[in-house]
């Protein structure tokens, strides 16, 4: 039987499908009996679930994350869909077609790659292509790069997204950098190269997109900001030395490309390349999610659901 896909699930009907179920959760309602609350996704999206009258020991046998065989409903609670779960077990990854379940980039992952090769090798600063090349010359780290997801919601979700994001702000820097001489075009473009690449580490997408207990703990800014440091010493230690002011400003760079302390930047943008690479980050960041909220909106409304990441409802009728 065809996979149901979770953005093809409608209210009200019966359910009986492999999913991966992350994040369980066992809870108690206010009489005290147990709940399980968790997310079940596949390639094309993800939905709450809930087990009413569940167990300690359903709960404990539950991968956290990994495939189950769910039997239940759906149904919509506060104009949300969600599935009730009657049944649950757990299914062999053996048993799945992974490709099921992860959703990947439509891009063609080779020439994004190197077209992103080609943009870093015009920086001309000896210290930022030295470093940038150190990076391009670890294969592990780059295949981990080409096949990362780009974000674990907002943004890019999906394997290659990190690769997608990057040179697309890559191309967007090397359209609008001419219009401002006085930007450093190689600061720039080593920074929007390595603003996101602790997110090799940050994230696991061999099953599920999930965070690395590391990733949790310290987050992708700061890992790439590690990271840069990392390879700068072991450049040191073969003899070269990438200077601290070079260092400094491409540090703050990626320290500050979150543009406000809000949303996680332990700095705020102080030069023109910060600000250029916060916001050519943030730009394709929202039209990535403004694109996706109206493909994805199901209703026959001219208007999108509430968006909280936007703070806004997405007018959806396109002018031909």
């Amino acid at each position: 039987m065809a996979h149901k896909f979770i953005n093809q699930i409608e209210p009200g009907e019966a359910i009986d499908d492999i999913y991966i179920v992350r994040d369980p959760i066992l809870r108690s309602t206010t009489r005290g009996d147990l709940y399980i609350a968790m997310f079940l996704l596949d390639r094309s999206g993800q939905l709450n679930g809930r087990m009413w009258q569940a167990t300690e020991t359903i709960y404990k046998a539950l991968p956290k994350p990994g495939f189950v065989h769910i039997q239940g409903r759906s149904e919509l609670y506060q104009n949300n869909l969600q599935i009730i779960i009657n049944n649950i077990s757990v299914v062999d990854a053996s048993k799945v077609s992974i490709d099921d379940f992860l959703a990947r980039t439509d891009k063609d992952t080779k020439q994004m790659f190197e077209e992103v090769t080609k943009i870093v090798g015009r920086i001309k600063n000896p210290h930022l292509k030295t470093l940038v090349g150190e990076f391009m010359a670890d294969a592990e780290l780059m295949e981990k790069f080409r096949n990362a997801p780009g974000g674990m919601k907002l943004h890019h979700n999906y394997i290659g997204g990190l690769l997608e994001h990057t040179h697309n702000m890559l191309r967007v820097a090397v359209a609008i950098l001419p219009l401002y001489p006085q930007v450093h075009t190689d600061l720039v473009l080593a920074g929007i190269f390595l603003h996101d690449i602790g997110k090799t580490e940050e994230l696991s997408y061999d099953m599920a997109f999930t965070y690395t207990d590391s990733g949790q703990l310290i987050g992708h800014v700061v890992k790439s900001f590690l990271m840069i440091n990392q390879k700068a010493d072991a450049l040191k230690a073969k003899g070269t030395q990438i200077e601290q002011t070079v260092l400094d400003a491409l540090g703050h760079i990626i320290l500050s490309h979150h543009g406000e302390y809000e949303f996680g930047s332990p700095k705020l943008p102080a030069t023109a390349e910060a600000f250029m690479v916060y916001y050519i980050d943030d730009l394709d960041a929202k039209i990535g999610q403004v694109m996706v909220a109206i493909d994805s909106e199901q209703s026959d409304s001219n208007w999108t659901a509430w968006k909280n990441a936007l703070r806004t409802r997405l007018y959806k009728k396109r002018i031909e």
